[in-house]
Parts: structure tokens; sequence; C-alpha cells
């Protein structure tokens, strides 16, 4: 019984080496959110960071600032939104999935 709880317990240092090395790799894959049509896109990386915003001169309308807003709410929104999912999969390579099945949604850091 003991040698199998140290197998147990090699194995999960090991995924937990692995996740580590994900977890640093997320800085550098990068996922975009846009909106409206593609007017304003937001690029980030998987650790939650905005990298960078471009908008088209066609949105920027000083009388309609609220607009503008919306839309560059909305291409962060979704940029993070891909962000997160890229990540789950990430750390889904790692744990063959294991970690989505937590009880009470409970998640880890950075996941």
């Amino acid at each position: 019984m003991k040698g199998g709880m140290n197998q147990i317990l090699k194995q999960a240092q090991k995924m937990q080496e692995e996740l580590s090395k994900v977890q640093e790799n997320l800085v550098n894959i990068t996922v975009e959110g846009s909106s409206g049509g593609g007017m304003v896109t937001v690029t980030a990386n998987c650790q939650n960071q905005v990298l960078e915003v471009k908008i088209e001169q066609e949105v920027i309308d000083p009388d309609d600032k609220e607009m503008l807003e919306d839309l560059v709410a909305a291409a962060v929104n979704q940029a993070l939104e891909n962000a997160q999912k890229r990540s789950q999969e990430e750390m889904s390579k790692v744990t063959g999935g294991m970690l989505g099945n937590l009880p009470g949604g409970f998640k880890l850091p950075g996941m």
C-alpha cells in the first residue's frame, strides 16, 4: 500500500511541475476579442493581461463617446473570455480534464 501512495505522490508532484510550466507559458499565448464587426480589436494573453487595443478611425466620433466605450468594453470582455477558455484548454492538456470536475465550481489560481 505504501508503494502505491508514493507513486501517487510522485505523479501529483510531476503534474504540479507541468502545471507550473503551463502557467508560465500562458503569458506568451495571445487571443483576440472584437466588437463592432471588427472595428475594435483587443489582444490579450492567457494571464488576462490586455496587450493591445486597435480602434478603427470610423468609430471615433467625439459626439458619441459612449458607443466607443461600449465597443471597447465588449472587445475586452470577449478577449478575456477567450483567454480564460484557452487557459483551461492548456491546463487540460496536463490534467486530462481532471481539474475541471472539482466540487462546487472550485477553481485553481490562474485557471
